[in-house]
C-alpha cells in the first residue's frame, strides 16, 4: 500500500513562492497541463479555461476515474468559457490585465483568428508571458500540421535510437516529448518572468513546441554524423558509449540495470563476479576495448546475474559497491521503502477514491516548498468566483450560462 503523507502533507492553506502570480490556462492535453501544474505546486494562481467538453486530459479514464487530470490539474481552479462567442473572449480579454503568464495550445493562428492574438494581448498588459505551446512552432513549413507528441517523438531522431537493430522504432509508452516541453517551459517562463520585472523590462512570447525540447536531449547524434557519416544504430539497452551496460535477466525472471561506465566501476565489477582476471586482459582493458566486445561481455555478466534473484543480485553488488538496480514495474515502486521514506508517491484525498496515489512535489525546494493544496477541479467549479471578481453578480452569471457563453457542472 502507498504510505499516507506524513512529512509533506496536503495542505489546503499553504501559500507557495508564486504566490500572487495569475496564470490564464488555454492549453489541452499534458504540455500545457504540465507547465502550469509545476508553477500551481509553488502558489500561482492557475485559471484553467475551458471549453464546455472540457479539457481532453479529463478524458483519459481509467475504470471511470480521469487518473491524468487528478494529477495535472491539481492546484488549479476552472472557468468554462465558450470562447467561440464573442461574450466569452470578452470575459477572457478582462482577466488579461491581472494576470502574469497565458499558456495557450491551439494550432497556430488560431489565436489570431479569435481575435486574440499575442500584439493584443500585450496591449491589454504589456508585461504579460505567453506561452504558445504547439508541435512544431509558430513558423515554419510543419507550422500547421498536427502536433501530437508521437509524431514529434518520430521525427526528432527519438524513436530511430528507441529499441533494438533487429526490430521496428519503439516510440514511448508515455508523453515524452510533451512533458520535456512542458519542463522546459516552466524554466522558460520564470526567465521571461524575470525579465519583465525588470526595470523597463516587459512581457514576451515564448514559442514552445514539442519538436524543439525533445531534440535537445536526444544528444549530440548530428555532430556524430557529420564526424563520422554513420547514423547511430539501435542497440536496446547496451550503450555505444560505455561497457559493461545493460539490462539482465535474474533468476526470478525479475531484471537488473547495471552500468560501469568508469574505469573503477568496470574493475570493481569483474572482481565482483569474480573475473578479476578481466582487468588486466588487453581487450576488456580500457573502455574502447569494451565497447568493441559488449555482447561478449553481457554474456559473462549475465551468466553470474542468472544464478541470483533480483534482490540477491542488489545486494550482493551493493555490497561489492557496483553501480546496479532494479527494473521495478509499479507494484515494486509502490513498496519500496526508499519511495515511501521520501514521499516520493503518497496519498491524497480523493471524491472518487477516498486517497489517490501521485506523485509529489517535484522539484524539492528546502526553503521554499511547494504542495498540493488543492485536488483538480470539476468542470467550471469556478465559474461564479472568478466572474464575480471581474464585477459580474450572480443574475448576471447566471443569464451567461443559460446563452450557454459560460458552461461546466459547477
Amino acid at each position: 500500500m502507498v504510505a499516507t503523507l506524513k512529512k509533506r502533507n496536503y495542505t489546503p492553506q499553504a501559500k507557495g513562492t508564486l504566490e500572487g502570480i495569475r496564470v490564464l490556462d488555454l492549453s489541452r492535453l499534458f504540455a500545457g497541463n504540465l507547465l502550469t501544474q509545476v508553477l500551481g505546486d509553488f502558489g500561482a494562481e492557475v485559471i484553467k479555461i475551458e471549453p464546455p467538453a472540457g479539457d481532453t486530459l479529463r478524458a483519459w479514464q481509467t475504470a471511470g476515474v480521469s487518473t491524468h487530470w487528478k494529477i495535472f490539474a491539481r492546484n488549479k481552479k476552472s472557468l468554462c468559457l465558450e470562447l467561440r462567442e464573442r461574450k466569452a473572449r470578452e470575459l477572457l480579454l478582462k482577466l488579461v490585465p491581472g494576470a502574469a503568464i497565458f499558456v495557450e495550445s491551439f494550432r497556430p493562428g488560431t489565436l489570431e483568428a479569435m481575435g486574440l492574438g499575442p500584439q493584443k494581448l500585450l496591449r491589454k498588459n504589456p508585461k504579460l508571458v505567453i506561452v504558445r505551446v504547439s508541435g512544431w512552432g509558430q513558423g515554419g513549413p510543419y507550422r500547421r500540421r498536427p502536433g501530437f507528441g508521437t509524431l514529434i517523438e518520430g521525427m526528432s531522431g527519438f524513436a530511430a535510437i528507441n529499441g533494438f537493430a533487429d526490430r521496428e522504432p519503439v516510440l514511448p509508452p508515455m508523453y515524452l516529448a510533451d512533458a520535456i516541453a512542458g519542463l522546459y517551459g516552466a524554466a522558460a517562463v520564470m526567465i521571461a518572468l524575470r525579465a519583465a520585472a525588470k526595470k523597463g523590462g516587459r512581457g514576451q512570447v515564448i514559442d514552445l513546441p514539442l519538436l524543439d525540447p525533445l531534440f535537445s536531449v536526444v544528444g549530440p547524434q548530428a555532430a556524430i554524423y557529420r564526424l563520422t557519416g554513420e547514423i547511430k544504430p539501435r542497440t536496446g539497452s547496451r550503450s555505444t558509449n560505455t561497457a559493461p551496460r545493460n539490462v539482465y535477466r535474474c533468476k526470478d525472471g525479475r531484471y537488473v540495470g547495471l552500468s560501469a561506465s568508469t574505469q573503477k566501476m568496470a574493475e570493481r565489477t569483474f572482481r565482483a563476479i569474480g573475473r578479476a582476471d578481466l582487468v588486466s586482459d588487453p581487450r576488456y582493458r580500457t573502455n574502447g576495448e569494451r565497447v568493441k566486445r559488449a555482447a561478449e561481455l553481457d554474456a559473462i555478466i549475465g551468466a553470474f546475474i542468472a544464478r541470483r534473484t533480483q534482490s540477491e543480485n542488489v545486494a550482493y553488488f551493493d555490497a561489492a559497491e557496483v553501480t546496479i538496480g532494479p527494473i521495478y514495474d509499479v507494484a515494486q515502486i509502490v513498496e519500496d521503502p526508499h519511495i515511501l521514506e521520501r514521499e516520493l508517491l503518497a496519498d491524497y484525498p480523493d471524491a472518487d477514491m477516498g486517497r489517490f496515489p501521485m506523485h509529489n512535489v517535484v522539484p524539492r525546494l528546502m526553503g521554499t516548498p511547494g504542495s498540493i493544496r488543492t485536488p483538480a477541479p470539476k468542470l467550471g467549479q469556478h465559474n461564479e468566483e472568478i466572474l464575480k471578481s471581474l464585477g459580474l453578480n450572480s443574475a448576471e452569471i447566471k443569464n451567461l450560462k443559460e446563452k450557454g457563453i459560460v458552461a461546466g457542472e459547477a
